[in-house]
């Protein structure tokens, strides 16, 4: 993941059922926070900003990840429009703009 930028639009990864697309996000960032190999940020936009609130226990793992140095960043207009500016466990409020300069130097995987 070195150089990439992770775009995470939802709280889950696949299906939402019975937790399970939770679950895989958070099993995927506990895998990614193990590796060496850091990706140069992590973009957090849509339903992605409720994985930075205490609800989602992947904010645990985003957590970490800011503290090993990856910047965590929620769309600032998604976090609005959730009303959870408040509830953030993880990262920090970006914008649109910031988001457009990472994925201008950098490859961009998207989950969600």
């Amino acid at each position: 993941m070195k150089g990439k930028v992770i775009l995470l639009t939802s709280d889950s990864i696949g299906a939402q059922e019975n937790g399970l697309g939770a679950t895989i996000l958070e099993t995927f960032l506990t895998l990614l926070k193990q590796r060496e190999e850091k990706p140069a940020a992590i973009f957090c936009m849509n339903r992605g900003v409720l994985a930075l609130t205490s609800r989602s226990l992947a904010s645990l793992q985003l957590a970490e990840l800011a503290r090993a140095g990856v910047p965590v960043l929620a769309c600032k207009t998604c976090v609005d429009h959730y009303g959870i500016a408040d509830e953030l466990a993880a990262g920090e409020i970006s914008s649109m703009g910031a988001f457009v300069d990472l994925a201008s130097q950098h490859e961009v995987v998207t989950l969600g």
